[in-house]
């Protein structure tokens, strides 16, 4: 089993950060920002600096929020996924060929969730609900379907 490596000052920034920007107070601080702005329009005379200090605050916070929030999400992206294979792997009946589909081409997964979608189908017709199917099954239920077209 590897060993967990404790995260880095940017993980701790970037998660820290996240969660503060994401917070009720984050957004009260941002509201009360704006009506601070508005507020101050007629004593500056809604000058173009006015409308440029709003301008250039929001912009320069969503350009680093973007990339701020998009690596929290890379990393809580791939923790899902491992918990997901780990889930796979650890199930008698799963197929054990879907851990890290992920990593396919999106015509790949396009034709994976086709076989999903006849599985479902198929699973929806069966009398006995309980009973599950695998993706082996809905792959020869097709190849059978083939045979008889041709």
């Amino acid at each position: 089993m590897p060993t967990i490596k404790k995260n880095n000052w940017f993980d701790k920034f970037a998660s820290k950060a996240t969660k503060a920007t994401g917070s009720n107070y984050a957004f009260i601080i941002a509201c009360v920002i704006i009506l601070v702005w508005i507020v101050s329009g007629p004593i500056f005379h809604y000058s173009d600096t006015w409308q440029l200090v709003i301008n250039t605050g929001t912009t320069i916070i969503t350009f680093l929020m973007v990339f701020l929030i998009q690596k929290t999400q890379n990393k809580d992206g791939e923790a899902i996924q491992i918990k997901l294979n780990e889930l796979v792997a650890a199930s008698l009946e799963a197929s054990n060929r879907i851990i890290n589909i992920e990593d396919l081409s999106e015509k790949e997964l396009d034709e994976l969730h086709e076989h999903y979608i006849t599985l479902a189908e198929k699973t929806k017709n069966q009398k006995n609900k309980k009973s599950s199917c695998s993706i082996d099954d809905t792959l020869e239920h097709i190849e059978k379907e083939l045979e008889k077209k041709f």
